[in-house]
């Protein structure tokens, strides 16, 4: 392989790296503007005969150390 094959192979390589950067953030940036458009629903009711406070520190006295 001659050298400027090399500097032509490497020079490929460096701008399909720079074309998966660019079509990354281009799927991310989409991906972005997707979730700040949802809206979220109000949660479920809460089943009949849960206590008020079913978190972790409900179940753990002193957890709040």
């Amino acid at each position: 392989m001659s050298s400027v094959e090399t500097v032509v192979l490497i020079a490929v390589i460096i701008l399909m790296i720079g074309i998966g950067m660019r079509w990354i953030h281009l799927l991310n940036a989409q991906h972005d503007a997707r979730i700040e458009a949802y809206r979220f629903t109000d949660p479920l009711p809460r089943p009949p005969g849960l206590p008020d406070d079913t978190g972790r520190r409900a179940h753990h006295p002193g957890a709040d150390r």
